[in-house]
């Protein structure tokens, strides 16, 4: 479920994973990203929160 949130709200779902000021830092980043560049950036930020989901899930498995 947070990967499907992660396509809508990357910021979202970076803060579900326990990982607070990455969720901050890339939500100051994300907004002016989607605005400037009409959304070209948004993809980025999808790949950066899924790695993050996936990073979590493997720590969490060890």
């Amino acid at each position: 479920m947070n990967y499907i949130l992660a396509i809508l709200l990357p910021p979202l779902s970076i803060a579900l994973t326990g990982r607070i000021f990455l969720a901050i830092v890339t939500f100051i980043i994300w907004i002016p990203a989607l605005i400037f560049s009409g959304g070209l950036t948004h993809p980025m930020f999808i790949l950066l929160a899924w790695l993050i989901i996936f990073q979590s899930r493997e720590s969490r498995g060890h």
